[in-house]
């Protein structure tokens, strides 16, 4: 008896480990809810989003949209562990990681076709390049345009081969999801627009 309440601490214990691990982030406190304040209190990263938008053709909008539902800007978020009897720390529900949740082999893919082997997923220049570079793809291979913020994030989700496929049609939960990221976009874009600080900060200011 003493044996089984020993073990059901150690794995409560253990469980609280990697719930900590999961949502720890070196990323700094932003406003992500306000796409001028972060921008702005971020200038390396609008400048990274600048460039990846001028090489890939992905809105900044667009590219933070993503980022915002897939990590909310923690570069260093996991998918949640699953729980074995319910209390037990299991795997990882995919191999998602940083802002962009890349899985490992788009993440391989992606740095194969851009030569860069050093590329991080908790980089958010890399990150976002990444989303530039995907959509890009999705663009050759789905016909999705750029600013299609909707479709582009459908296509990020089930892959071309899946968006192709129509698999969205029977998910109507990820039809809403891509709904709300196209509002935030929207939102992220108009708030850009206005951004008089913005237009003051030199784009080549990498931090």
């Amino acid at each position: 008896m003493k044996s089984n309440l020993m073990l059901l601490a150690a794995a409560i214990v253990l469980s609280g480990y990697f719930y900590t691990a999961d949502v720890r982030s070196l990323s700094p406190r932003i406003n992500t809810d306000n796409a001028c304040e972060m921008m702005v209190s971020q200038p390396s990263w609008y400048a990274y989003a600048k460039s990846a938008e001028q090489r890939w053709g992905t809105p900044v909008a667009s590219a933070l949209a993503i980022i915002d539902h897939e990590s909310s800007f923690e570069a260093y978020a996991r998918p949640p562990r699953t729980l074995l009897y319910g209390f037990l720390p299991g795997k990882r529900r995919s191999s998602a990681y940083g802002y962009s949740q890349a899985l490992d082999g788009t993440w391989s893919d992606y740095k194969a076709s851009v030569r860069n082997q050093w590329a991080k997923r908790t980089s958010f220049r890399d990150s976002v390049d990444f989303i530039g570079w995907y959509n890009h793809q999705s663009k050759q291979r789905s016909e999705i345009h750029h600013h299609d913020a909707y479709n582009q994030y459908l296509a990020y989700h089930e892959g071309h081969a899946g968006y192709n496929r129509r698999s969205y049609k029977d998910k109507e939960w990820l039809v809403r999801v891509a709904t709300e990221l196209e509002q935030r976009r929207n939102l992220y874009h108009e708030q850009l627009e206005n951004c008089r600080e913005l237009r003051e900060t030199p784009q080549e200011r990498l931090g």
